[in-house]
């Protein structure tokens, strides 16, 4: 508890090229405390993509955001990574988010198994 009561290390990644064809998938060095993500592109729409699995992004089953250009979406998340797609054309995008001490290596993890006790992540 007392990792999510101090203040957070930023962590900043912005003008992130995001495909269309490919999932992106961005790495916290440490287990984030909130997030952060826009959709900073410029000129026609392109909606960005985000979900916490890269099977989450892609599905069409609703486990997913999707940013519109200039949107963006603010969480208190506790993740380790977090998956980005451009719908229909590359898009950019951009995240700010907190980063706890807890090393995301090491957290919610079991023997190669996801434990996050999570659901509806896709």
């Amino acid at each position: 508890v007392g990792q999510y009561q101090m203040s957070a290390k930023p962590f900043l990644s912005s003008s992130i090229v995001v495909s269309n064809t490919a999932v992106t998938e961005i790495k916290f060095p440490a287990v984030t405390s909130f997030l952060t993500i826009q959709n900073v592109h410029a000129g026609a729409n392109v909606p960005l993509l985000v979900a916490f699995s890269a099977a989450g992004v892609v599905g069409d089953d609703g486990y997913r955001l999707k940013l519109d250009n200039g949107e963006s979406y603010t969480g208190d998340f506790r993740v380790r990574y977090v998956y980005l797609a451009g719908e229909g054309a590359n898009c950019t995008g951009s995240i700010i988010a907190g980063l706890t001490s807890i090393d995301s290596e090491l957290s919610a993890s079991s023997g190669g198994k996801n434990y996050s006790g999570s659901i509806g992540i896709g």
